[in-house]
């Protein structure tokens, strides 16, 4: 039975600092600050959510800022998402370039793929990321922090799988979430589910390389956009059936949620598209108060004063 997953809902990575990612997500990268709020395993840690203007599944970029809690940096590798990509109207990369440039952003050049230009850089905490450069993304971009709309990120265009079983992994994205193959080159196969736009799209790498192992500047996990609980609840009963070590739904505020790993070892998460980010917070001031969960406001005085202070401005 296939699943009607809709395509990526958040990428989400550990990282070092809350400021200089904060500092990067908005005022580098030009995306809007849509919610701080804690990770919920550990309240002494932020969890920082960077999208369009209200943070639409298939936008949302998410951090842990895990300085100072005696987490090492990790290392990239087979079982884990090695490159995050996102969309950029096309033409755009001069200005890219120039910005990123400007603001002492390593970069490096690649050819086309997949018949799209594309610029690799890295963050604070070396995370790799693409700007993909298309002219198939209509959705809106946040303009704001120097980034004018007609530049602006559009949201994410795909994750790099490297897999650890990577015929085990399309074999499940096809069987059970309901991707295709849509385009492969050398070492790589691209699938596609939704209609196989930007935002819809997974890479999946077949080449060797070293073990994973999760820390500082690691990808934490990608997630997939389902529409609603029951949908949800279906698949989590087939994971099951087929005899994989899934979650129960978790309540993340935003959306629910389940965890599981597919057999190369990544992690992924299926989350629902509601209720979003608008659930307790006006739009027009997104991300501009430290939010908790309802059962955590009792907590309130200590989760503050564990956090560092943080301060960002958006234009």
């Amino acid at each position: 039975m296939r699943h009607p997953i809709r395509g990526l809902h958040h990428v989400t990575a550990t990282v070092a600092g809350a400021q200089e990612d904060l500092d990067f997500g908005t005022g580098v990268l030009g995306l809007r600050l849509v919610k701080k709020t804690v990770n919920f395993d550990n309240h002494s840690v932020y969890h920082l959510y960077y999208g369009n203007e209200i943070g639409t599944p298939g936008t949302v970029w998410t951090t842990f800022p895990y300085q100072n809690q005696g987490v090492p940096v990790g290392q990239k590798g087979l079982g884990q998402i090695t490159v995050t990509s996102f969309s950029v109207p096309a033409g755009s990369l001069d200005f890219w370039r120039r910005r990123l440039q400007e603001r002492g952003v390593g970069l490096r050049e690649q050819g086309p793929r997949f018949g799209d230009e594309s610029l690799l850089l890295s963050d604070p905490s070396g995370l790799t990321i693409e700007l993909v450069a298309t002219d198939a993304d209509d959705r809106p971009a946040w303009a704001g922090n120097g980034v004018p709309a007609d530049r602006g990120i559009r949201g994410l265009h795909s994750v790099t799988l490297h897999s650890r079983a990577p015929d085990l992994t399309q074999r499940l994205m096809t069987e059970l979430l309901g991707f295709s193959p849509v385009d492969q080159a050398e070492g790589r196969v691209r699938l596609g589910v939704a209609g196989a736009g930007a935002g819809q799209l997974v890479d999946i790498l077949d080449r060797p390389g070293p073990p994973a192992r999760n820390g500082l500047g690691t990808v934490h996990h990608v997630a997939f956009a389902i529409g609603d609980e029951r949908e949800q609840l279906r698949l989590r009963e087939e994971l099951v059936q087929q005899g994989v070590s899934v979650t129960e739904v978790l309540d993340r505020s935003y959306f629910r949620s389940i965890y599981f790993r597919e057999p190369g070892g990544i992690l992924f998460e299926v989350a629902t598209v509601g209720p979003g980010f608008m659930i307790d917070e006006d739009p027009r001031i997104l991300g501009t108060a430290l939010k908790l969960p309802p059962w955590e406001e009792p907590n309130r005085a200590a989760i503050e004063t564990a956090l560092p202070a943080v301060e960002q401005s958006q234009t």
